[in-house]
């Protein structure tokens, strides 16, 4: 399993993938993101990449803090902090890791995500705008 294979997925198929992995250990280090907007689609692929180019890039954890910062813009700047710990999954109830930017954040502070670990250095994950989930992504280390 990889990025571009994710990208290929329906959303049911990405949400059993979510839903049957385990949350893993909290990552450490620079990963490469993709966006996985649309799931099932032709234009999955298209839209990843045009977000990857003007958006977002990925994610730079440090273990350590339990914090994050995103690479956005097409320059990579590293920018919009984010707490990680494991903590209970809105999906499932499951464990997962949360990455919390309500404190940390004055742009994204309605913002979660939840990563579940699915692989070799990769993770999937699921973005929350309040309550309301938007899109997967994927974190390849």
């Amino acid at each position: 399993m990889d990025s571009k294979k994710l990208l290929t997925l329906s959303k049911d198929q990405l949400e059993q993938l979510f839903a049957s992995s385990p949350a893993g250990p909290i990552p450490n280090g620079e990963a490469n993101g993709t966006a996985i907007i649309a799931p099932g689609t032709p234009w999955t692929p298209e839209i990843a990449e045009f977000i990857n180019v003007f958006a977002w890039q990925g994610k730079i954890f440090d273990a350590k803090k339990e914090a994050l910062v995103n690479r956005i813009t097409a320059f990579g700047v590293d920018a919009i902090i984010a707490k990680v710990f494991k903590g209970e999954s809105w999906v499932d109830g499951k464990e997962c890791i949360v990455l919390d930017y309500s404190q940390t954040s004055f742009v994204a502070h309605w913002v979660r995500d939840e990563i579940r670990f699915i692989g070799e250095g990769l993770y999937l994950g699921t973005v929350f705008w309040g309550k309301e989930r938007l899109i997967f992504f994927a974190l390849q280390f």
